[in-house]
């Protein structure tokens, strides 16, 4: 009974984003603002579970910084943001060539060297879909590794959507070989670097708002085996419904450099943008699943102790 209520679940839910896929692009682009706003709002009421996460993140993250109201306010604009990236990459079919600068413009893109190939890392924050698929008719086509869906009927929509740039996309499995292969053929790979991973052999612990996390190592893996630049970028919010993508200044750490240091950098490149603006951040995520045996200052409810992390803590 499970399995057939599975099924058919995963069949509405493919019907259901087929027919949003041809309806959404129809809409003019001041009527998927407003609704992308209507949308994360509701969302972010009646999502108890991922309104509490947000909340606990909030607390720890900016202790005493912010009064209710204020949390209240930036949980919403980050259901907000969400609902509006969700949007907006069904609406992307509208983006051409031509016309993509009318909603994305560039900061940094210069420097850039286009004759030399590049690691993108970006974050979860306001339309990371389009940030994407921006640099991608800007130039600079990636490949791209994107996680499965749990349904596996909607990862060729979302491919179709984010390929139509000139990206590749593939799956995890097998994904890093993948993106090395490029980059030794003189390619470029993009890569969102602010998940939360099983703390294991391919993970690093970083200081995220002073708290550790688990994040992946991958970028700094292939940078230092390829000697590709690493470049930060991350996509700000602009009035009706345009954005704005920022590089930030490449990280060059040295050889001798640990992936562990790397990320950090990495990190620390990002952690001010979302410290000045934190409502395009992803705050109903578990940025912080993991706690240390004995932590120097308080993580959010729904982390736990886990041995593995402390000894990736600990490693240099």
């Amino acid at each position: 009974m499970r399995a057939a209520w599975k099924e058919l679940r995963y069949r509405l839910e493919y019907v259901g984003l087929l027919l949003a896929g041809k309806i959404v692009p129809l809409l003019p682009r001041a009527t998927i603002v407003v609704l992308a706003k209507i949308c994360g709002a509701i969302a972010s009421r009646i999502d108890t579970r991922g309104r509490s996460i947000a909340l606990a993140n909030l607390d720890c993250a900016f202790p005493g910084k912010y009064s209710t109201s204020e949390k209240s306010r930036i949980i919403r604009q980050s259901y907000q943001h969400f609902a509006q990236t969700m949007l907006d990459l069904m609406w992307s079919p509208r983006l051409t060539p031509k016309n993509f600068l009318r909603y994305i413009e560039f900061e940094g893109f210069p420097e850039v060297d286009p004759n030399k190939n590049g690691i993108i890392v970006c974050y979860h924050y306001s339309n990371f879909e389009w940030a994407s698929l921006g640099c991608g008719f800007r130039g600079r086509p990636s490949n791209i590794i994107a996680q499965e869906f749990k349904n596996p009927l909607l990862d060729p929509i979302f491919r179709r959507w984010r390929e139509q740039s000139g990206h590749v996309f593939s799956a995890r499995t097998g994904g890093i070989l993948r993106l090395f292969k490029t980059l030794r053929r003189g390619g470029n790979i993009a890569m969102l670097v602010d998940l939360t991973v099983f703390p294991g052999p391919a993970a690093v612990a970083i200081r995220c708002f002073g708290m550790h996390t688990s994040v992946t190592s991958a970028h700094a893996w292939l940078q230092q085996r390829s000697g590709a630049a690493l470049i930060p970028a991350h996509c700000e919010p602009l009035p009706r419904g345009r954005y704005r993508v920022v590089f930030h200044p490449p990280i060059d750490l040295g050889p001798n450099a640990s992936p562990r240091e790397v990320a950090q950098a990495c990190w620390d490149s990002f952690e001010p943008v979302v410290r000045a603006q934190p409502g395009p951040w992803m705050w109903m995520y578990k940025h912080w699943r993991y706690h240390p045996k004995n932590p120097d200052r308080p993580y959010p409810f729904y982390s736990y102790y886990t041995g593995k992390f402390e000894r990736l803590i600990a490693q240099k």
